[in-house]
C-alpha cells in the first residue's frame, strides 16, 4: 500500500511538517520490522560505521520503497541522516526530475563508502538529464571519492546503454581511467577499471579502443600494470 500526501503537504517549505513526521516514523518502522542483528554486526566488525544500522538487505529496501511515494524533500531529510537504510531510501524515493546537478554534486560530496556509492549511482544518478555532465566533472575532480564516483557512474550508464554516453568525450574520459589505474587507492583503481570494462563490453570496437589505450601495461616492469592488462585482455577475450 502506497502512503500518499496531498500536494500542499509535498510543498511545504520549511521544516518538516506533521505528515512528514509520520511518514519518518512509519519508514523507521518499517525498518525495525525487518532488521537483520547478523547482517549489522559484520559490517560494523568490516568497518562500515553509522550512527544506526539495521542490517536490512537491498531487496528488503526495495519492497519498503514501494511503500511510499517519491518525494524530494523527504529524500533529502532521510538522505542528512547517519542511518544506512535512509541513505539508500533517499536514492530510491527520490524523483530524478526534480533533482539538480548542483544536488547531486552535494550528494556526492557527502557518499562516504562503495555500497552508497553504487545505490546511488544506480537507483537515483544515472536517471538524471545532467549524468553525463556529472561524469565529466567528477572524474576531472582532485578528489578522490568524487572522481571514484564519476567513473562508477560511467560504468553505470554504460551497464543501461544510455544514451548519455554519447554526449560524454570518450578519449578524455578513458586518458583520465588510465591515469587513475595507477592511483594508490585501491578504490579509484578498480573503479577506474571499471570505466574501461563496462566500455568496452559494449561493442568489439570499444573493447579495441580501450585495449589500445592499455598497450603500454602489457610488457610493463610493474606487476599492477601487467595484472590490469592482462584482466582486461581476458574480459575482451
Amino acid at each position: 500500500m502506497v502512503i500518499s500526501r496531498p500536494n500542499s503537504v509535498i510543498l511545504q517549505p520549511n521544516g518538516i511538517n506533521k505528515t512528514m513526521e509520520t511518514i519518518l516514523r512509519n519508514i523507521r518502522a518499517d525498518l525495525r520490522m525487518s532488521m537483520n542483528g547478523a547482517t549489522a554486526a559484520s559490517m560494523r566488525a568490516k568497518g562500515v560505521g553509522y550512527r544506526m544500522n539495521f542490517g536490512v538487505d537491498i531487496p528488503g529496501l526495495k519492497q519498503i520503497a514501494l511503500r511510499y511515494e517519491p518525494d524530494k524533500t523527504l529524500a533529502e531529510i532521510m538522505w542528512k541522516e547517519d542511518v544506512r537504510e535512509l541513505k539508500i531510501l533517499a536514492t530510491m524515493l527520490c524523483p530524478p526530475g526534480q533533482f539538480s546537478k548542483e544536488s547531486a554534486g552535494r550528494w556526492a560530496q557527502a557518499i562516504a563508502n562503495q555500497e552508497i556509492r553504487e545505490q546511488a549511482c544506480k537507483n537515483l544518478f544515472q536517471e538524471l538529464p545532467c549524468a553525463d555532465e556529472l561524469v565529466h566533472d567528477w572524474t576531472g575532480s582532485e578528489n578522490e571519492n568524487i572522481r571514484a564516483t564519476g567513473h562508477w557512474l560511467f560504468a553505470r550508464l554504460c551497464i543501461i546503454r544510455s544514451n548519455a554516453i554519447e554526449r560524454i568525450r570518450i578519449g578524455e574520459l578513458l586518458e583520465k581511467a588510465k591515469i587513475d589505474l595507477k592511483n594508490e587507492s585501491l578504490l579509484l583503481r578498480q573503479s577506474a577499471l571499471n570505466t574501461l570494462k563496462f566500455f568496452g563490453r559494449i561493442s568489439p570496437g570499444n573493447a579495441e579502443n580501450v585495449m589500445k589505450r592499455v598497450a603500454g601495461f602489457e610488457h610493463s616492469g610493474n606487476p599492477q600494470e601487467k595484472e590490469i592488462f592482462d584482466l582486461l585482455s581476458f574480459e575482451f577475450n
